[in-house]
């Protein structure tokens, strides 16, 4: 049996936790949220940070030096990220789905993933290049399959 198919989300060890993340790299997006009606879009305006080809953060360790706002997911915090994209790992998991047939736990790599048009690789822009995150909204991160 897989660990997160009988280890609940709050018995799992730090290792474990972290090993969900599949690396898509969606939450380093920029988000707006409608003032009104409150309806969340998705930018393709990364965090500087962001590798758009690796989908990983070029200062992951000390991410908070250069950007305070960046957000740890923990079991604590994950019923009110409601910004996370259903296909991550600890929203399906926490809603009671199973992790998709590209995730890295299960094909044991990212390539999956990135054939599938679940990350973000080669599909943002800097932030810093970007005037008006309205110019920017998308849908592909909202993409969920499987």
């Amino acid at each position: 049996m897989r660990f997160w198919e009988t280890t609940a989300l709050k018995d799992m060890t730090s290792e474990q936790w972290e090993s969900l993340c599949d690396g898509c790299g969606k939450c380093c997006l920029n988000k707006i949220i409608d003032d009104e009606t409150e309806e969340l879009y998705y930018t393709n305006a990364a965090c500087h940070l962001l590798d758009d080809e690796s989908c990983q953060c070029r200062r992951y360790p000390e991410r908070f030096k250069y950007v305070p706002e960046c957000t740890v997911i923990s079991l604590e915090n994950l019923p009110e990220l409601h910004w996370l994209p259903d296909s991550c790992a600890y929203r399906r998991l926490f809603v009671g789905r199973d992790l998709p047939s590209w995730h890295p736990l299960i094909t044991g790599s990212k390539e999956a993933m990135h054939l599938a048009g679940m990350s973000v690789k080669a599909k943002t822009v800097n932030e810093m290049k970007v005037r008006y995150l309205e110019d920017n909204i998308v849908l592909w991160p909202l993409q969920d399959i499987d």
